[in-house]
C-alpha cells in the first residue's frame, strides 16, 4: 500500500511541475516569435543544423535534428530572416512582427550547385558558442561515410570505433566500451526505442542502415538530465522520414552482404505547406558464411561463420505546420556457428511511434514516444567430454521492454527549458551455468518512473546548463536523485572552456563469463535478488549494501579551440567513479541455502558488488572543407575494478588508442573519393594460464582415493591472476576508393574497392587456453562493392 502511495505522489509531483511550466510559457513576451521547420525542397527531408537568423543582427537559432527553428526574441516591426547553409541557396523571408504574436513559417531550400566558400558562417560554429556540448559527437551520414567501408558499405559500427574514448575488443564478437563503461552501461536509442544489442557478432557491422540515418548524437559522458537509465554513455539515432516528392531507392551488393533501401511519398509534399505521408524501408543481409569459402578461404577453409539480417520500416505523417507523427518497426537477427565450439543465435524486434507537436498559441515544442522492444539470445557450447555442441546446457537470456515518454521544450531568447516524464518497464529471463557448474537463474519484472528538468541559460560569455533527474525504481523501491550540470565559458572567438558532471544510475545489468575464450554471449537481467549484503571496500572496511542499483558519478573538464576556420581542436579530461557495479560472481562454489549459512557471500552469492574508476584524456583534431575531411583522435586512459578481494584491470582497459581518418574527394566533378583509417591501440588485458592439474574423481574410491596415483582423462586449468597479462599492440590500416558514375536516366552507380587490414597485421584475437595457441583477428580482406541509386 505504501509503495502505491509513493508512486501516486511521485507522478502527481511530476505532472504538477510539467503543467505549471506549460502554463508559464504561454505568457506573452515583449517581442515576437518566429518559428517553423526548414526542409530540402527536393525530397522534403529536414535540413539540420542550419543558421536561421535575423539579417543584420546576431539574433537567430540553428535548426535541430527535425529541422525546427525558433527565434523567441524577434524585435517588433519589419524584420528579414536569413537562412544559410553551405549546401543550399541562401533564402530570405520578411515578417512584420507584432508584440507577443507567434509566426509559424516552414522554409524550403534548394540545393546550391556551387558550394559557398569560407565566408559562410556554419551553424555548428554558432551552436558551439550557445551549447555546452560536452563529450558529444554529432554523426551524420557524411561523417559515417568518411570511414573506409568494410566490404564497400559504410557502417555506424566502424565509425563508432573512431569516436574518442571508445575501445573495441576485436573484429569478431567485439563489443564497444566507452570511457570505462561496459556495453550494458551504454544506452542505444533508435527513434526513441531501446536497442539492446546494436552490433553484430562480426564487429564490422551494426544493425543500422547508414542510408536511412539522419543523425546520431553520441554522448561519451556527462550527458544532461534528458537522458537516464544508464551510467556510462548514450547513442541517440534518428532516421530519415523518407522522400516526400518521389519514389527512390538504392541497391548495394558486395562480398559481405547486400542491402535494399526504398522510400517515397504516399501523399506528396507541396511548398505551400500541405500535409504529407512518406515511408522508408530498409533491409540488409549477410552471406559471408558462403562467399568467404570462395573469396577468403585463406582465412579459414570452413568460411567465416557469421550471418545476419536487419529489417526496418517507417511511415511519417507530417502536418502543414510541421507537426508530425512517425510509426516504425524493426527485426534484427544474428547467427554464429563457430568451429564446432559454439552455436549462437540472437534476435531483436520492436515497434513504436513518436510525435513532434507545435502548438499554435505557445512557443513550446512537445515531443512524445511509445515503443516496445524485445531481445533474445541463446548460446550452446561444446561439451568437453563429448566434443559436441550441447544444446541442453545452452545459456539463454531475454528481455522485453517498453517506454512511454513526453518532453516539453520552451524557448526564451537564447535560453531553453526542457522538462519531461518517462516510464520504462522490462521483463528479464536469464539462466546461466558458471565455470564450476553452479546454475544461476532469474526471472524479474521491473518498472522505472522518471522526471527531469533541464535549463540552459545563455548570459554574456557563459552558457550554464543545470539539470535534475529523479528516477524511481518501483520494483526495488529506490529513489535516485540525479543532479546534472554543464558550463561553458566563451573566453574569446576561438577558445571555449567547458565542464560537465552528474550522477547516474541504472537497474539493468549484463552477465558474461570472464572465462569465455570468445565472449559472444550477452545476457540481461535487472537488479538481482541473490546479491551480496556485506561489501568490502578497498580500505578493508565492511559496509552494508544500501540498494541494488548500479551508480556512477561523472566529472569532465575540457576546452575547444578553433585553430582556423577549418581546423578545430577539442581536449577533454574525464573521471568516472563507479560507486556500485553488479557483476557475475566468478568465485561462487556453494549453493546459497541454509546448509551454507556461514559461508561468506563471495563464495555463494550469484552476484557480487564491485566499484571502479575510469579516467583519462581525449584529444580530437578535425579539419573539413568541401573536398577534404580529416579526423585525428588520441585517447589515454586507465580503468580499474575492485571486486572485494582484488583490484584488477578489466578486459577493455586500453591505455593508449589512436585513430586517424581521412577523406579526399578528387576530380573536377568530384567523382572520385579516397578514404583511409589507421588505428593503433596498446594491448588489452587477458588472464594467463599458469598450468594444468589432473582432475581426480573421488566418487570411485571415496576419501581413500590416492590422488598421487589416480589417473584421469580430464584436466583442470590453473589460471593466473585475473587479467594480469597483456596482449600485443593492435594496429590496422583500412583503405577505400570510390567512383561515382551518373547514368543516362539520371540514376547513379557507385563502385567501391576497399581493403581491410591492408598490411595484414596479425593482431591477436585470443589465446586458446589448453593448447596455448594464439588465434589472430581477421587478416587482409579486399573487396569490391557496387551500389545503384534510382
Amino acid at each position: 500500500m505504501n509503495s502505491i502511495i509513493i508512486k501516486k505522489q511521485f507522478l502527481s509531483t511530476i505532472l504538477f511541475v510539467a503543467f505549471s511550466l506549460f502554463s508559464f510559457v504561454a505568457v506573452a513576451q515583449n517581442t515576437g516569435v518566429i518559428r517553423g521547420f526548414v526542409y530540402d525542397k527536393a525530397d522534403g527531408e529536414p535540413v539540420m543544423f542550419t543558421n536561421v537568423k535575423i539579417k543584420g543582427t546576431g539574433i537567430g537559432s540553428p535548426t535541430d535534428v527535425n529541422g525546427f527553428y525558433q527565434i523567441s526574441n524577434a524585435p517588433v516591426g519589419k524584420v528579414t530572416i536569413e537562412v544559410t547553409n553551405i549546401q543550399y541557396v541562401t533564402k530570405e523571408i520578411t515578417f512584420d512582427v507584432t508584440k507577443g504574436k507567434i509566426y509559424t513559417k516552414n522554409i524550403y531550400l534548394e540545393v546550391n550547385e556551387k558550394m559557398l566558400g569560407e565566408v559562410e558562417i556554419s551553424a555548428e560554429g554558432q551552436e558551439n558558442k550557445k551549447q555546452v556540448k560536452m563529450s558529444m559527437i554529432k554523426a551524420t551520414k557524411k561523417e559515417i561515410q568518411a570511414v573506409p567501408a568494410i566490404g564497400g558499405e559504410a557502417d555506424l559500427a566502424t565509425y563508432f570505433q573512431t569516436v574518442p574514448g571508445v575501445v573495441s575488443t576485436g573484429d569478431q564478437g567485439g563489443q564497444m566500451y566507452i570511457r570505462g563503461g561496459s556495453p550494458v552501461q551504454n544506452k542505444v536509442l533508435l527513434d526513441g526505442m531501446v536497442i539492446y544489442n546494436p552490433f553484430h557478432s562480426i564487429g564490422f557491422f551494426s544493425v543500422f542502415d547508414t542510408e536511412i540515418i539522419r543523425n546520431a548524437d553520441i554522448y561519451t559522458g556527462g550527458f544532461g538530465a534528458e537522458y537516464g537509465g544508464r551510467i556510462s554513455s548514450i547513442m541517440d539515432i534518428t532516421t530519415k522520414d523518407g522522400n516526400k516528392q518521389k519514389f527512390t531507392g538504392r541497391v548495394a551488393v558486395n562480398p559481405f552482404g547486400s542491402k535494399l533501401t526504398l522510400e517515397g511519398p504516399i501523399k506528396k509534399m507541396k511548398e505551400g505547406g500541405n500535409s504529407t505521408i512518406s515511408y522508408v524501408l530498409s533491409g540488409k543481409t549477410s552471406y559471408l558464411e558462403k562467399t568467404s569459402k570462395v573469396l577468403y578461404s585463406y582465412v579459414d577453409t570452413a568460411g567465416l561463420p557469421y550471418n545476419y539480417t536487419d529489417l526496418y520500416g517507417k511511415i511519417s505523417i507530417n502536418g502543414g505546420n510541421g507537426s508530425k507523427a512517425n510509426f516504425f518497426g524493426f527485426n534484427f537477427t544474428d547467427n554464429v556457428k563457430w568451429k564446432e565450439l559454439l552455436d549462437l543465435n540472437w534476435k531483436s524486434r520492436g515497434a513504436g511511434a513518436n510525435f513532434v507537436m507545435v502548438p499554435a498559441a505557445t512557443p513550446v515544442l512537445i515531443k512524445g514516444r511509445f515503443n516496445f522492444s524485445n531481445y533474445d539470445i541463446t548460446l550452446a557450447e561444446t561439451d568437453p567430454n563429448t566434443g559436441l555442441i550441447d544444446k541442453k546446457k545452452a545459456r539463454n537470456s531475454s528481455i522485453d521492454g517498453f517506454t512511454l515518454g513526453f518532453d516539453f521544450k520552451y524557448f526564451k531568447k537564447d535560453d531553453e527549458i526542457k522538462y519531461g516524464l518517462e516510464i520504462n518497464g522490462f521483463k528479464t529471463n536469464f539462466n546461466f551455468e558458471n565455470s564450476v557448474g553452479r546454475k544461476i537463474e532469474q526471472v524479474d519484472n521491473t518498472t522505472a518512473v522518471s522526471g527531469y528538468l533541464d535549463y540552459k541559460i545563455v548570459r554574456n560569455r557563459f552558457v550554464i546548463n543545470p539539470g535534475f533527474r529523479l528516477q524511481y525504481y518501483t520494483s526495488l523501491g529506490n529513489f535516485s536523485p540525479e543532479p546534472r550540470l554543464g558550463i561553458k565559458f566563451n573566453a574569446n572567438e576561438k577558445l571555449r572552456i567547458k565542464f560537465a558532471g552528474g550522477v547516474y544510475s541504472q537497474n539493468l545489468i549484463s552477465s558474461n563469463s570472464d572465462r569465455d575464450v570468445v565472449n559472444l554471449f550477452y545476457g540481461f537481467l535487472s537488479g538481482p535478488d541473490n546479491l551480496q549484503d556485506d561489501i568490502k571496500k578497498e580500505n578493508g572496511e565492511v559496509v552494508k549494501r544500501k540498494h541494488k542499483l548500479q551508480k556512477a558519478n561523472h566529472a569532465i573538464l575540457g576546452f575547444e579551440y578553433d585553430l582556423t576556420k577549418r581546423w578545430g581542436l577539442n581536449v577533454e579530461g574525464y573521471y568516472k567513479r563507479f560507486t556500485q557495479l553488479t557483476n557475475m560472481n566468478r568465485n561462487k562454489i556453494y549453493n546459497d541455502d541454509a546448509n551454507n549459512s556461514k559461508i561468506p557471500d563471495l563464495l555463494k552469492k550469484d552476484f557480487i558488488i564491485e566499484t571502479g574508476n575510469a579516467y583519462g584524456t581525449d584529444f580530437v583534431l578535425k579539419y573539413t572543407d568541401d573536398r577534404i575531411y580529416l579526423w585525428a583522435v588520441y585517447s589515454i586512459g586507465k580503468v580499474t575494478r575492485w571486486d572485494g578481494t582484488q583490484t584488477y584491470s578489466p578486459v577493455f582497459d586500453r591505455r593508449h588508442n589512436v585513430n586517424l581518418v581521412g577523406t579526399y574527394i578528387m576530380g573536377e566533378k568530384k567523382k572520385w573519393e579516397l578514404n583511409a583509417r589507421w588505428n593503433f591501440g596498446t594491448g588489452l588485458p587477458f588472464t594467463q594460464i599458469q598450468g594444468f592439474t589432473q582432475f581426480v574423481d573421488f566418487n570411485q574410491g571415496g576419501i581413500g582415493t590416492d590422488y598421487t596415483t589416480s589417473n584421469s582423462n580430464n584436466v583442470d586449468i590453473v589460471y593466473g591472476g585475473l587479467y594480469k597479462g597483456r596482449l600485443s599492440t593492435y594496429h590496422r590500416l583500412d583503405l577505400a576508393l570510390k567512383r561515382k558514375v551518373v547514368l543516362k536516366n539520371k540514376t547513379k552507380m557507385e563502385i567501391t574497392a576497399s581493403v581491410t587490414n591492408v598490411y595484414s597485421r596479425k593482431n591477436i584475437f585470443y589465446v586458446e587456453p589448453v593448447s596455448n595457441t594464439k588465434v589472430n583477428q581477421l587478416p587482409i580482406l579486399p573487396s569490391l562493392g557496387f551500389s545503384w541509386r534510382f
